[in-house]
């Protein structure tokens, strides 16, 4: 009996991530108008070109299925033909020519041994042709076509969806002879199901109770028609339905006669492999608690891509995508969706802005790609993604000033982070030339990984790096200046540049302790206030050894949001406000998110600088582990590898760590051990 080959739907690179983005990225509502995001937004390519040259032994009969329209030429001959085409044996040249204006072209081909997969070639170039011989000519560009797991023939890259679980609400409440509401215990993500509707209600949504109770100026609302209302039927499985929204609180107010059953969700959610997740617990029951509400603000926020918040924006944005890939490498190392996010922030060439028109972000983008690297060993990525690292960095070159500095320009946006001190942004940051000398360094890296010659970018950035320490560095105030303003510099001082000085290692030893001590914790330094780049300000705290100075931080600052009733984290928080002040952000009584990604920190703080594990070789191959107990008595956790667990436990007496994996050292005081996988190491003191 002949082995039939398995078969997967496969596309061109990077399409069905665009493709699905601009479906992610125009769901946002705000009091029922669409609002799509301000950037430019690529399309997929309308028509793609996959082939694959190959051998028969014997005839053979494949099944065949497209999204689109599509022909079929074998060596160079085309056929008309249906569901199934039959080869000869012997050496041949297959190509398929796909159409599809509203999903990415896709093909899924099914034979005993010739099947669809990342063998086959793919082009969108309609400048080539092949001659009778089958040798094709021109100047189409030809890439490994792409798949993930749509690897049966009813189930098409388009099909995609997450998965759902009804929930019921934990409690009601009458507020009017006509309005009820509905509360879920708990931030939560889905799609309202108002059972046996007839007539019409008025639905109000809120992150709080005070917001689903403001009718005048809650952010998303919906009004519900049973002859019209895709609740009172069936929930569509197809990424097109936009009738989610984020909510713990659910205001129902109904027009005359109308009347309905009752009221539960559909909690949408992206699955995860509970047996290859990262976990946390100690002695701090208030610190298990921010870790858990850590986890699910990440779990919520990881949906198809990785998002921002889950009420307001719903976009993808780069600069909170890296931490919530950082965060995910310690938690549940979803790669698909970090891949995802990667692509479709990149989009496709011509390059005619910055990702998401920011500066930083564009940064953060290139270093995104080095991170995911370290963490999976996954050069193949590195691969794909390098022409895209060019194009991007060519447009970022030429934008520099005469001193090969990055300027903000009139269509650029340079955000740094929301700040309730006076911080101006014109001019050469210091803060952005730190990330660009990072980006150019991930460029060497990559290049040199790739084994492609592209020194002119280590010069680059050594020259770039040179020029922030002369044109920025205080001996005096002993600290990063804040930027040149048309030739004159603007000496205020913030903890964005000192601490990105630090984190990038960019300060050599004694710099980094005069920064210490001078910006960091230096009481008269303008606070950082959002989770967002608190994230960065602990991270150059914990590496210069002060964990157990961080973990106060930790419960005042996340522990002052449980406090004040969150069940998942924010997008900013000020302790010194008060009650309804917590829910209020630009001008909105109700613009703040309370589910947003970055406010999650705490799993990447935990895990890379308490349980201290770190990769120290691509994918794990070796890694390191630093345990730091902080002010705790005991602690326990595991983080994920590629392809395994990382075990640790730690006590004021002794550590025991194990790995399914990699080579790994355990670091103890003055002692180092080494550990292999499957091992149980034991160190007592």
């Amino acid at each position: 009996m002949k082995k039939t080959a398995k078969a997967t739907w496969i596309w061109y690179p990077g399409d069905f991530e665009v493709w699905l983005g601009n479906i992610f990225n125009n769901r946002r509502t705000e009091r029922g108008a669409m609002l799509p995001p301000f950037w430019k937004q690529d399309s997929h390519y309308p028509t793609v070109e996959f082939s694959k040259s190959f051998t028969l032994d014997s005839e053979e009969t494949i099944t065949i299925a497209a999204e689109g329209r599509y022909n079929l030429a074998l060596d160079g001959k085309l056929y008309a033909v249906g569901d199934t085409f039959t080869i000869p044996a012997g050496e041949h040249r297959i190509t398929l020519k796909v159409w599809n204006q509203a999903t990415p072209p896709a093909i899924f081909i099914q034979g005993d041994t010739l099947c669809s997969d990342s063998t086959w070639l793919a082009t969108y170039e309609d400048k080539l042709w092949i001659d009778e011989n089958g040798v094709a000519h021109g100047s189409g560009i030809y890439v490994p076509a792409a798949s993930w797991n749509f690897n049966a023939i009813d189930t098409p890259p388009s099909s995609y969806h997450l998965e759902r679980e009804e929930l019921q609400p934990v409690r009601s409440e009458t507020i009017t002879t006509n309005g009820s509401l509905y509360d879920f215990g708990q931030e939560t993500f889905g799609y309202l199901k108002v059972k046996n509707l007839q007539g019409t209600v008025h639905v109000y949504y809120g992150e709080s109770r005070e917001e689903a109770l403001d009718k005048d100026h809650c952010e998303t609302l919906d009004i519900l028609t049973s002859s019209l209302s895709p609740q009172t039927s069936s929930i569509k499985h197809h990424p097109s339905d936009i009738a989610s929204k984020a909510f713990r609180f659910v205001y129902i107010e109904k027009e005359d006669g109308a009347t309905y059953d009752d009221v539960s969700m559909d909690y949408e959610f992206a699955p995860h492999d509970m047996t290859h997740s990262g976990s946390f617990h100690c002695s701090d029951q208030l610190l298990n608690d921010i870790w858990q509400v850590s986890a699910y603000t990440m779990d919520l926020t990881t949906r198809e891509f990785f998002m921002d918040g889950i009420k307001r924006d719903r976009w993808t944005w780069s600069g909170d995508a890296i931490q919530s890939y950082l965060m995910n490498y310690y938690l549940r190392f979803d790669t698909e969706c970090v891949k995802r996010t990667i692509r479709q922030l990149r989009g496709k060439n011509p390059v005619t802005a910055h990702v998401n028109t920011i500066m930083d972000y564009t940064f953060y983008w290139f270093k995104s790609v080095l991170d995911y690297y370290e963490y999976t060993g996954d050069v193949d990525f590195v691969r794909e993604m390098w022409p895209r690292m060019e194009t991007l960095m060519d447009y970022v070159l030429g934008r520099t000033n005469s001193d090969g500095m990055a300027e903000g320009q009139p269509d650029d946006w340079i955000f740094v982070d929301w700040v309730d001190f006076p911080m101006h942004k014109r001019g050469i940051l210091c803060f952005e030339q730190i990330l660009f000398c990072k980006a150019l360094e991930t460029m060497a890296i990559c290049a040199k990984l790739l084994g492609i010659n592209k020194s002119d970018y280590r010069i680059k950035a050594e020259e770039l790096r040179n020029k922030v320490r002369q044109t920025f560095w205080s001996y005096e105030q002993k600290a990063y200046y804040h930027a040149l303003e048309d030739g004159v510099l603007n000496k205020q001082i913030t903890k964005f540049p000192n601490m990105f000085a630090i984190i990038y290692g960019y300060a050599y030893e004694e710099q980094r302790k005069e920064i210490m001590k001078s910006v960091m914790l230096n009481p008269d330094i303008d606070p950082i206030t959002t989770p967002y780049m608190r994230f960065y300000e602990l991270e150059a705290l914990c590496m210069a050894g002060l964990q157990e100075q961080v973990l106060p931080e930790i419960r005042d600052y996340w522990g002052g949001m449980l406090k004040e009733g969150a069940t998942s984290f924010w997008e900013k928080y000020v302790p010194s406000e008060t009650g309804t002040q917590h829910l209020a952000m630009y001008g909105r009584p109700y613009g703040k998110s309370l589910c947003h990604a970055w406010g999650a920190s705490p799993i990447y703080l935990i895990g890379k600088y308490y349980l201290g594990v770190r990769p120290t070789k691509p994918g794990y191959a070796e890694y390191e582990i630093r345990p730091s107990l902080g002010d705790l008595e005991w602690m326990q956790g595991t983080v994920p590898m590629p392809h395994g667990l990382i075990h640790v436990y730690m006590d004021r007496h002794r550590v025991k760590v194990s790995a399914s994996e990699g080579d790994g050292w355990l670091f103890v005081g003055d002692r180092k051990v080494h550990i292999h996988p499957d091992e149980e190491i034991i160190i007592s003191y």
